[in-house]
């Protein structure tokens, strides 16, 4: 029998249309608009809600930057915890104070010293970051002590007087003290904030003044010191005249030790005329060249004398023969330089001490005691650098640094970049 195709009793089947089937398409699609909608409104609230804090953190940062610069702590000296407000006040008047030696190496105090090398490992940054701890050490030392010995000294009024003249000064530069601050000791500096640091180097620097006084020596320290170090004291007047050869950088061998043998001799016959009786100056202008016989024709300006010269300004030659304890008035001598192909006519006159080299001699004597007792102090004012804000501090031979410092032939400094080319 035929299996029958006509449908189970109790049980309905509806015939999808095309109509139908349009309808169900719209229904399902709706469904997903609506699960889409959902999903963007979504998306675009987290949108929102990370704009809004993005621009509340970068409302907050500087504020938070700032207030980080003028409480937190950036470095620490002993027991001082020093703000990067004061640090940066120190690091600015050290760049402000050593401008000179920036510009020379093609520099100024707004470059990224950070990338000009002084030596393999440390920078320009380095340099001037120790130059500016080392003062704060100091400042935070002095004034301390200052404290802790009752020393009484008026800051308000040397302060006042400085701001006096900071007003005219700023005024003839044409820019406000709030600017002036800003560009000298950083962009958080103002008048008021920088107001207690100025105060307290003026505070520190009385003080050591005043420890120079009180490690002032006496008239018999004085002149011991002096019977000690006589060479560096005493001075000397002389005659002179220096034979050179003249010649060119590219002279033979041969014309060089012709010259050299001419000058001996023009050095030796302008002795025996001296010895003879003939007035110095007058020689000086018989061997003279022609571009230098003016030197020697001024009446009024013996050019052939030196008077009060200390040792440390001569040649050593020179030097070694006149402070010679057996150099008596009238003595006269060829020396011969055969380094530099010279020879050199001298004739001693006198060696002194001028009395008015007392007051060097007890500033000496003042400031090394002074300088020992601050060594001393210092021990006590070790630096911390917990975040790493001082990079130089983990670099050897830092002392050495500034002897060593990079540079081409134009006296630019050499960045880290061009230097690893």
């Amino acid at each position: 029998m035929a299996k029958s195709t006509a449908p189970e009793a109790g049980s309905e089947q509806k015939v999808m249309t095309k109509y139908d089937r349009k309808m169900e398409e719209r229904r399902i699609q709706k469904e997903k608009d609506k699960k889409q909608e959902k999903l963007t409104k979504t998306i675009v609230s987290l949108i929102g809600i990370v704009l809004v804090v993005a621009i509340v953190i970068s409302a907050i940062r500087p504020i938070v930057a700032k207030q980080m610069a003028l409480n937190g702590t950036y470095i620490q000296i002993g027991d001082h915890k020093i703000s990067k407000l004061e640090y940066d006040y120190y690091y600015h008047t050290q760049l402000r104070n050593n401008a000179n030696m920036l510009s020379y190496y093609g520099l100024d105090v707004n470059a990224d010293l950070s990338s000009y090398m002084i030596s393999d490992q440390m920078s320009f940054k380095d340099m001037y970051d120790g130059m500016a701890v080392e003062q704060m050490r100091e400042v935070k030392a002095m004034a301390d002590e200052a404290k802790k010995n009752g020393f009484s000294y008026d800051a308000e009024t040397e302060y006042k007087a400085y701001m006096d003249s900071m007003e005219e000064f700023t005024q003839g530069q044409e820019i406000n003290m709030s600017e002036y601050y800003k560009e000298s000791y950083g962009p958080y500096a103002t008048v008021s904030n920088i107001a207690p640091f100025d105060k307290e180097g003026m505070l520190a620097s009385a003080y050591y003044q005043e420890l120079l006084e009180q490690n002032k020596p006496s008239q018999e320290e004085v002149k011991a010191y002096y019977e000690e170090h006589k060479t560096d004291y005493d001075q000397v007047d002389y005659r002179s005249y220096i034979f050179t050869t003249g010649l060119n950088a590219d002279a033979s061998e041969d014309e060089i030790a012709k010259a050299v043998e001419k000058n001996k001799a023009d050095a030796q016959a302008m002795v025996k005329s001296r010895k003879e009786g003939a007035d110095f100056n007058e020689l000086c202008l018989t061997y003279a060249p022609e571009e230098s016989k003016e030197n020697y024709e001024d009446a009024e300006n013996d050019y052939s004398l030196s008077e009060g010269r200390y040792r440390s300004s001569l040649a050593t030659i020179m030097g070694d023969w006149l402070y010679d304890d057996a150099r008596k008035q009238g003595d006269i001598e060829v020396l011969e330089d055969t380094d530099s192909n010279r020879y050199y006519v001298i004739e001693f006159i006198n060696k002194y001490y001028d009395e008015e080299n007392d007051a060097k001699i007890s500033d000496t004597i003042a400031d090394a005691a002074v300088s020992e007792h601050v060594d001393e102090l210092l021990k006590g004012y070790e630096v911390s650098d917990p975040k790493g804000n001082l990079p130089y501090l983990t670099i050897g031979n830092e002392d050495d640094a500034s002897e060593n410092v990079n540079a081409d032939e134009n006296g630019e400094a050499t960045t880290t970049e061009e230097k690893e080319e």
